[in-house]
């Protein structure tokens, strides 16, 4: 008998198993959709009724999370405390989890005395203490996720999760050229900064690069060796593929000026070495972008996408489906909301 029960027992832990690993296997394999946007609402531009309706067209969408890239308040605006807390109200609004990116008008930009004359590595630690002092997304469902440094400290905006058989990864990589300042005559200019406060700014901006690379690449290794199908990186600065990053200088043809190149670097090499698809995301200018963008037009990246989100005064969103038997793995659709007015 004490056989038989063992047989049974044995029989019944088997079919278990089998069914948690097809059920694994059905959760990795089963199409899911996102949803990506960003860079509003701004007060200049009387977002507030269109976040409203973008709100309820993701909540009704049925997509499994929401990923905001950047940008809580416009350019010149004040970085006052409440424009986080009320950066938090509006993602709990969301059915879905939201998983929020940091931008440059909620940090870097603080300095500008339209802005209140902040401390931009004051602002920093502030939202790093108010919005990433959990493991968990913002909404009304969460997704615990993995962070980079210690919660509420250096780093734990930079973040990473797992749905389906795709990596996921936040980034804060913000404009303004990442934070780099580059001459003092750019430091003081429309700023309350003194040229101490930009060498800090400098300093910072070394030090979160090697750590944003370091995550990126830890990522990537993770993706290789789970053999996932997918990689979503996600920050919130154009690094600059089609235009100069700023309006006087275009650091890119100027060596040590541009603030993206060694992430840039970074990403693309780690692209090439994977098998799966990679999709980099980000807001900054506001237009809707979906291409492969090239450093060299000679070498085309295939399994590298460029998604750049609708921003202010345009409150839309974009769709993102992911499907095992699509072979670019992803595919996206601009949601427009009142596009039946």
């Amino acid at each position: 008998m004490n056989n038989i029960r063992m047989l049974g027992i044995s029989i019944v832990l088997g079919l278990a198993i089998g069914v948690l690993s097809i059920a694994a296997i059905a959760d990795q394999t089963e199409e899911f959709s996102f949803a990506l946007w960003g860079d509003m609402p701004y007060a200049k531009n009387g977002d507030d009724i269109k976040l409203a309706a973008l709100t309820t067209d993701i909540n009704d969408s049925r997509v499994k999370f929401s990923i905001f890239d950047g940008d809580i308040k416009d350019g010149s605006s004040l970085c006052d405390d409440g424009q986080y807390t009320g950066a938090i109200e509006r993602f709990n609004a969301f059915k879905a989890p939201v998983i929020y990116v940091p931008g440059d008008n909620e940090w870097t930009d603080c300095h500008r005395t339209n802005n209140g004359g902040y401390n931009n590595l004051e602002r920093l630690a502030h939202l790093r203490a108010v919005m990433f002092n959990g493991a968990e997304s913002f909404g009304r469902r969460t997704l615990e996720l993995e962070h980079q440094g210690p919660l509420g400290g250096a780093y734990a905006e930079n973040v990473r999760w797992i749905y389906g058989d795709v990596v996921f990864v936040g980034l804060n990589v913000p404009g303004s050229n990442n934070n780099k300042v580059n001459g003092d005559a750019e430091c003081t200019k429309k700023s309350a900064r003194s040229l101490q406060d930009c060498a800090d700014d400098n300093a910072e901006f070394l030090a979160r690069d090697a750590a944003n690379i370091a995550f990126l690449k830890e990522s990537f290794q993770n993706a290789k060796d789970a053999q996932n199908i997918g990689l979503v990186v996600t920050i919130q600065a154009d690094p600059g593929f089609d235009l100069p990053e700023t309006e006087d200088v275009n650091e890119r043809t100027q060596p040590g000026f541009d603030g993206y190149n060694d992430f840039l670097t970074a990403l693309i090499t780690e692209t090439r070495n994977f098998k799966g698809q990679v999709v980099l995301v980000h807001g900054d200018t506001h237009f809707f972008k979906l291409d492969k963008p090239l450093l060299d037009q000679a070498k085309l990246i295939k399994n590298f996408t460029r998604l750049e989100t609708f921003g202010s005064p345009n409150a839309h969103w974009v769709k993102v489906t992911v499907n095992h038997r699509n072979p670019n793995v992803f595919s996206f659709e601009p949601m427009i909301i009142g596009s039946g007015e």
